[in-house]
C-alpha cells in the first residue's frame, strides 16, 4: 500500500464532494455515489450520512475496497476503520468544512451515531485493487 501523496491529500481534502464506488465480488466497480470527504492530518475520511443502512455504505463495508474520485484524483482504496480516538477530530473537520450548509445537514455526519459509519480511505497500489473482501486484513 502506497501512502497518499501531499498533492492527493490536498486535492481530495479540499474537494467539496467525493465520488465513491465499491467493488463487486467479481472485482468490477459499482456506480459511483457522491458524498462528503474530510481530511484529518494525513488521513481522508468519509461517513454515511444516513446511517449503516445506506446502500453505498453496506456495499463498501461488505467489499472492503473500491475507488474514489475527487479534486481531479482517482484512486483505488481500501475502506478501513479509523482510530477510535479520532472521531472528535473527524467531527471537527466536518464542521469546519461543511457548517455553511446548516446544522441540520451537517448533523447527519457528526456525533456518536455516525462513528460506526466512518471509513478511513487507504490508497491501494494497482495490484491490490482487484482483491476481494476475503483478502482484507
Amino acid at each position: 500500500m502506497a501512502p497518499w501523496t501531499t498533492d492527493e491529500l490536498e486535492r481530495i481534502g479540499e474537494a467539496e464532494e467525493l465520488q465513491v464506488s465499491s467493488r463487486r465480488p467479481d472485482g468490477s466497480l459499482r456506480p459511483f455515489v457522491t458524498i462528503w470527504v474530510v481530511r484529518v492530518g494525513d488521513e481522508l475520511l468519509i461517513r454515511s450520512a444516513y446511517g449503516p443502512g445506506n446502500p453505498w455504505f453496506r456495499r463498501a463495508q461488505r467489499s472492503g475496497a473500491g475507488r474514489i474520485r475527487a479534486g481531479g484524483v482517482e484512486r483505488d482504496v481500501r475502506f478501513a476503520t479509523p482510530d477510535p480516538n479520532a472521531h472528535s477530530a473527524i467531527d471537527d473537520a466536518y464542521h469546519a468544512k461543511y457548517d455553511r450548509h446548516g446544522p441540520r445537514v451537517v448533523g447527519t455526519v457528526v456525533g456518536d451515531r455516525v462513528v460506526e459509519t466512518t471509513f478511513r480511505l487507504e490508497p491501494l497500489d494497482e495490484g491490490e485493487a482487484s482483491g476481494s473482501a476475503g483478502d482484507r486484513p
